[in-house]
């Protein structure tokens, strides 16, 4: 499935004329892919936010409309504004859809560890997100992950998911993608467990008999 997004053609460059765009929510942009010369372009920030608004996120198949053509495309870049946080420009980057390309895609974790949970443990993911090869219109929306499994001892690698069909691992084998925390609880059981030791072991009150000794004789 693809999202059309309509894009204005020849704006001018510079940042006197950015900030103008932005000023009036037309973010800057360029278009650029294999075959083709880059080309400058804006789009409304409102209708770019309702074609990234679906399931795939940043990793939506665009279809630019760019005065008479027509580019299958994907968000390469974003730039935001260091104060703001709101889309200062986009790089937009051409397709070909029966071509692989590598994506970032985010995890999702499932399921319930239970015996983490007992264990007063905590699941957490390592990484948001893990590099993928697969043709652009085979890209999933996220990688979902079942934790149902681990223990407290558990850690799952990228080489440990089972990944869709036609979907190949970028991201080093080893990377560790999701882990259990050891809980402040979890941590102060042992130090409990020594302080009830010791006051186990401590030596019997004055006057009282050690265990073993004999009576004094009276």
């Amino acid at each position: 499935m693809t999202t059309t997004l309509k894009t204005n053609v020849g704006r001018t460059t510079g940042s006197p004329e950015a900030r103008r765009l932005r000023g009036a929510d037309h973010i800057p942009a360029v278009i650029y892919g294999a075959g083709m010369q880059p080309v400058v372009i804006t789009v409304e920030r409102r209708d770019l936010r309702i074609a990234l608004s679906g399931p795939a996120g940043t990793n939506t198949i665009l279809e630019l409309q760019v005065a008479d053509k027509t580019y299958p495309a994907i968000v390469k870049d974003m730039q935001r504004d260091p104060v703001k946080r709101n889309v200062s420009h986009v790089d937009f980057m051409q397709i070909d859809l029966s071509k692989e390309i590598v994506m970032s895609v985010p995890i999702h974790l499932t399921g319930t560890a239970k015996a983490v949970v007992q264990e007063g443990g905590l699941v957490d993911p390592a990484v948001d997100r893990v590099e993928i090869r697969a043709a652009a219109n085979n890209i999933p929306n996220e990688l979902v992950i079942d934790v149902t499994e681990m223990n407290m001892h558990s850690i799952i690698r990228m080489e440990d998911i089972v990944l869709p069909k036609g979907v190949t691992a970028v991201s080093d084998p080893d990377l560790v993608v999701v882990t259990v925390l050891v809980t402040s609880s979890q941590v102060d059981k042992p130090v409990a467990a020594a302080a009830g030791e010791a006051i186990a072991g401590e030596a019997p009150a004055a006057g009282a008999p050690a265990a073993g000794d004999k009576p004094a004789a009276s």
